[in-house]
């Protein structure tokens, strides 16, 4: 199986399970609407308040902020409140892009649709 597929396989994943994904703006918001994830909320207000919301709703989400190291600094902090709000965080996908040349979530769907 290649990279691609992989990813599509955990893109199905998050749909499957219905998880809520948090992303960091609008772009990354619209590449993962075209690759079909319905539940998207982006980082629109302070930090806190949007691990207060998820936690009020949420048992389990998909953090795909980018993985630059403004990204990876926002990852941490998110992650970490979230979890101290009881919140499970889906890495699967995140770590997987690790080994890919993707670096900003905004890019994935037109990774995937290269070829």
């Amino acid at each position: 199986m290649d990279e691609k597929e992989d990813i599509l396989e955990l893109l199905e994943e998050i749909r499957n399970k219905n998880l809520l994904v948090l992303v960091e703006g609008i772009k990354d918001k619209r590449a993962l609407s075209k690759l079909g994830i319905g539940r998207i909320k982006t980082l629109n207000k302070p930090l806190f308040e949007i691990v207060e919301d998820i936690a009020a709703t949420e048992k389990e989400i998909a953090l795909l902020v980018d993985l630059d190291i403004e990204g990876k600094k926002l990852y941490s902090k998110l992650s970490t409140d979230l979890q101290k709000h009881k919140v499970k965080i889906n890495n699967k996908l995140r770590n997987f892009l690790f080994k890919t040349p993707i670096r900003h979530i905004e890019g994935l769907a037109s990774y995937l649709s290269d070829e």
